[in-house]
């Protein structure tokens, strides 16, 4: 029998994409626009969970979802552009499709927004799910089979567990690599630089849990 394709899920702000400059700008063209003081500053140094987790720190309840909507409208104008890929998320693309396998970004962000990071920077999934954050992600690992999951937040961790697929933490983002062992990640690379070789270890068996920390891939010293 053929086996199957590999699915390899990614998360998308800080995993895939720096979107420390774009949302930045966002937060404060949003505080000009509403005269309400944000510290886009420290808002930048807990991404990962939905936009209304943030928003509560600035404005009153009653207030989140006009904002959250006005949020959206401006980003594209503003956070598009102003958004690098991060080191390696297009070779880790690649990696994926030139091993035989399918590549889905799932994401707490605006799906419309992603897709517009995602064309802008010339990255091509092969899909796309939004708006879903930590244990949610289950439901589209799930449907799209995910073996692994890549993401830099302990959420992705909780997301990649309750999917039962394999947690491939990077530690690009605002959790430390000691932090996302703690929250059960199986893999922990230092970027994505480090995620073709270490699919390419995982393909052909010859991946040990531990085997890989930050700095590349190194076999456990009883294999040396």
């Amino acid at each position: 029998m053929t086996p199957r394709p590999l699915t390899v899920g990614f998360d998308l702000d800080m995993t895939l994409i720096d979107s420390r400059p774009g949302i930045h700008a966002t937060y404060l063209a949003l505080a000009e626009r509403t005269g309400t003081y944000i510290d886009a500053d420290l808002a930048v140094t807990r991404l990962g969970p939905p936009l209304a987790e943030e928003l509560v720190h600035w404005f009153p309840a009653e207030r989140i979802a006009e904002v959250s909507d006005l949020y959206r409208a401006m980003y594209p104008e503003i956070a598009i552009a102003a958004t690098p890929a991060m080191p390696g998320a297009r070779e880790a693309i690649a990696a994926v499709r030139g091993a035989g396998g399918k590549s889905v970004v799932v994401t707490a962000k605006y799906e419309p927004n992603a897709l517009l990071h995602l064309s802008h920077l010339g990255m091509a999934p092969d899909a796309v799910v939004g708006d879903l954050w930590a244990e949610q992600k289950a439901v589209a690992l799930r449907e799209h089979a995910a073996d692994a999951y890549v993401g830099d937040h302990v959420g992705d961790v909780r997301g990649a567990r309750r999917a039962g697929a394999l947690s491939v933490a990077v530690a690009t983002g605002p959790c430390s690599a000691e932090e996302l062992r703690a929250a059960g990640a199986d893999v922990v690379l230092a970027d994505l630089t480090e995620l073709p070789a270490w699919l390419t270890a995982y393909r052909e068996g010859t991946y040990r849990e531990g085997g890989y920390r930050e700095g590349g891939y190194r076999e456990d010293a009883s294999r040396a």
